[in-house]
């Protein structure tokens, strides 16, 4: 898939017509990150819903749940984005247990049909990938849109 026939639209035909693990594959197709993800608020945790790994392994027991308070969502959350090229070289980060460790990261929320938050919509590496403002744009754009799938991704 060539640059220039990504969009919103083809990300939201892809939804419908297959679902979000072929809209995930399809967001992570354009760019560097290994994980593209979606992750749930539940209490205290972070739990994954939907990962798309790159390299197609199974999903490290480390990315299932994530502590909230020591996640980069907390900030998805507070700020409504969170944008890192390198996590170790950000001040935002320090005193983090992940700050290093997942390097970039990418975030926008993910709202249910009602408006509240959700969850989170990411790319993210244990590498330093820069994220175009294009891909990051796209990526918040699809997060709007996956509010119908919710339900399924819940269960």
């Amino acid at each position: 898939m060539g640059q220039s026939v990504r969009s919103p639209d083809a990300f939201s035909r892809l939804l419908a017509s297959e679902g979000p693990d072929a809209a995930l594959k399809y967001l992570n197709s354009g760019v560097a990150h290994r994980y593209t993800a979606i992750y749930r608020f539940e209490g205290e945790l972070l739990r994954n819903v939907l990962l798309h790994d790159k390299r197609g392994q199974m999903r490290p027991d480390y990315l299932i749940a994530v502590p909230f308070k020591q996640s980069f969502c907390q900030f998805v959350l507070r700020d409504q984005a969170f944008r890192t090229d390198d996590s170790s070289q950000d001040e935002r980060l320090v005193g983090n247990p992940y700050r290093g460790v997942v390097v970039s990261y990418h975030s926008v929320p993910v709202v249910n049909e009602h408006g509240a938050l959700w969850g989170t919509l990411s790319h993210f590496d244990m590498r330093s990938h820069p994220l175009a403002d294009a891909e990051f744009e796209l990526l918040d754009q699809a997060a709007r849109m996956l509010s119908g799938y919710l339900p399924q991704l819940a269960d």
